[in-house]
């Protein structure tokens, strides 16, 4: 009973994590840019989903609505605004670019916050059930679905619609993409909108299970970076693969070692993949 137990906490944190991933794959996938704010606009959605209920009785299910278009605009600004005059620059450029504005972000949230852990606590609270012997508590529950769902939602942008099909297309050749007439610049604010996008609302979904506060940002970051190297670099399918299989690494993990040495463990992943499969579990050329 207890290893069906672990295995339920693990696909729980496994949806999350794909869901941190795969905007952060498909804006280093897209744009070859490493951005390090991903795990700032994590946080941000975290807070925006306590806000919104703390402040006005919004429910986080209802805040997803809001983080979507919101995280959307910004990331699109950020991109057409300061990101496009250095896009062409070598990716340690872009990186430190990255790197100075999540700077600028995380210390606005401490400023704004403080570094204290606060918790969004529903009320009434949703409760649990108990499924086979297994407790399944409701939050967990929806979090794990709605961050599957945005993750299949992503992929379906990309596969099936105009933009998602341009997107792809720049990622496998951006020269013969310019050739047939798509605007890059548009393709790269997109990308770089979608993957801001999915990071707040992954932040929402984050805020129901873990406290937040703005020194959660580089260990979101992190896992994105992980998930990105065991899925393959450039695949939705990838991301929920390599967030599932680090969920219930984790989760085992932490009944076997200890929950301290997750961390280790994650990045103990990494070196075993890079070393053995650099390319990831469906890691290939072009954006799935």
């Amino acid at each position: 009973m207890l290893a069906l137990q672990v295995l339920t906490n693990g696909l729980v944190l496994g949806c999350l994590y794909a869901c941190i991933a795969a905007g952060f794959s498909l804006v280093w996938g897209v744009l070859n840019v490493i951005n390090i704010m991903h795990g700032g606009f994590i946080v941000a959605g975290s807070y925006l989903a306590w806000l919104a209920y703390s402040s006005m009785g919004i429910d986080p299910w209802f805040t997803l609505l809001i983080a979507a278009p919101l995280f959307f605009g910004i990331g699109y600004l950020i991109q057409r605004g300061i990101l496009n005059r250095v896009i062409a620059a070598p990716v340690l450029v872009t990186l430190t670019l990255t790197f100075g504005m999540d700077l600028i972000l995380n210390n606005g949230m401490l400023l704004a916050f403080s570094a204290d852990y606060r918790k969004l606590i529903l009320s009434p609270p949703l409760g649990s059930f108990l499924l086979a012997g297994i407790v399944v508590p409701v939050d967990r529950l929806l979090a794990m679905v709605l961050a599957l769902g945005l993750t299949f939602a992503l992929y379906l942008i990309l596969r099936h619609s105009r933009i998602g099909r341009a997107i792809i297309a720049v990622r496998m050749d951006r020269d013969a993409s310019l050739l047939m007439g798509v605007d890059i610049k548009i393709i790269y604010a997109v990308a770089f909108g979608l993957g801001a996008a999915m990071a707040g609302c992954a932040g929402v979904l984050l805020a129901l299970i873990f406290p937040i506060s703005p020194l959660s940002a580089g260990a979101y970051l992190g896992k994105a970076f992980v998930v990105c190297v065991l899925g393959g670099l450039g695949s939705v399918p990838g991301a929920i693969l390599g967030g599932l299989f680090l969920g219930v690494t984790e989760s085992i993990g932490a009944v076997v070692f200890g929950p301290e040495h997750s961390v280790t463990l994650s990045f103990s992943l990494l070196i075993v993949f890079l070393i053995l499969r650099p390319h990831g579990i469906l890691g290939k050329k072009g954006y799935e």
